[in-house]
């Protein structure tokens, strides 16, 4: 049941490596919400496309398939640390999204015009259900412009490209800060230049600049917002 003093539907946008998904993570378990990383959509599409040895450079053939994909985000079924179920029909696809192969091709597909358009539909489907937290870069803007509540989280690229090198060297993975940093960069200028919903807050958005809070002080900030 929606708690009334709380927002129904959360919006959490920002640029790469800000720190949504660790925000909206802990946000969702926190009121109880559906955590939608709609990242986790193109990853599912992604997966898809591999299964039927698709060429990921056919714009035409890749959109036509998500088209008529049926995914679905569901709370966790089970505690084997998922922030969420991802179905496609009716198979269970939730770690399968996360390989390798996926990770390769995920950036062209996520690029795609028409791809972008057929989860939006998908990911407003989901999110007008309530209960969500729902994390990506034009949730505010493009899929739910009615959120109850939009946050846009944003940190300068030396920032994000430090948080991330510390979480690859955490893991005990090598981590290039240059080449990281160029990346983000990279990531920054794609996102927010191209045609369709490119990235931006959303007029009516709370902005917070993260560069000098760690993730507990963001936590606790959002959480205000929500009261």
């Amino acid at each position: 049941m929606t708690n009334p003093s709380h927002p129904s539907i959360i919006a959490l946008d920002g640029p790469a490596a800000s720190g949504k998904s660790t925000i909206g993570r802990k946000l969702a378990d926190h009121l109880g919400y559906l955590f939608f990383d709609t990242g986790i959509m193109y990853r599912a599409v992604t997966w898809i496309a591999l299964q039927y040895d698709l060429d990921f450079q056919n714009e035409e053939a890749i959109t036509d398939m998500a088209q008529k994909a049926t995914i679905d985000i569901r709370p966790p079924s089970m505690q084997d640390g998922r922030a969420c179920d991802v179905f496609v029909a009716d198979k269970d696809v939730t770690w399968d999204v996360r390989s390798g192969n996926v990770e390769a091709n995920v950036s062209v597909v996520s690029a795609y015009v028409g791809v972008r358009k057929a989860l939006s539909e998908q990911q407003r489907r989901i999110g007008l259900r309530g209960n969500v937290v729902m994390v990506g870069r034009d949730i505010g803007t493009v899929v739910l412009p009615e959120a109850d509540l939009k946050v846009y989280l944003d940190a300068s690229a030396e920032e994000r490209a430090r948080r991330r090198s510390d979480e690859l060297n955490a893991r005990g993975e090598q981590a290039d800060y240059k080449v990281i940093l160029k990346k983000i960069i990279e990531r920054d200028r794609i996102d927010s230049t191209r045609a369709v919903a490119p990235l931006r807050p959303a007029d009516d958005a709370v902005i917070i600049n993260t560069d000098e809070l760690d993730a507990e002080q963001v936590f606790q900030r959002v959480l205000e917002l929500c009261k």
